[in-house]
């Protein structure tokens, strides 16, 4: 099956990579994503309501900035909105997201 793609005004192809989910134990709650978003895919959520115990033991990787992050991180509130420009990824320091492409619906 085959991707979603598209072309830019310049005619290439391009293939946008939506956004399928967010490393809460690593994002510091800067808010970047959320500004540099042009649709409703973000939001912020309080750190204490989610379980990032369970989450950094899941992780796999080493950083510990969990523990002396600020009291907000961000949520995947509606990711089917996503429209797959990358933004969010490029301007997130800590490299939270994940991305991928999307296929064709049949």
């Amino acid at each position: 099956m085959s991707n979603i793609t598209g072309i830019t005004r310049g005619g290439a192809s391009w293939t946008p990579a939506f956004v399928t989910d967010i490393n809460q134990v690593r994002c510091i709650g800067c808010g970047r994503c959320y500004k540099v978003c042009p649709r409703d895919v973000f939001d912020l959520v309080d750190r204490d309501d989610l379980d990032l115990e369970e989450l950094a033991a899941n992780d796999s990787d080493d950083d510990d900035d969990f523990e002396e992050a600020p009291g907000m991180v961000m949520n995947l509130k509606n990711m089917l909105d996503c429209i797959g420009c990358l933004a969010c990824s490029r301007v997130c320091p800590k490299k939270c997201l994940t991305h991928e492409p999307q296929a064709i619906a049949a």
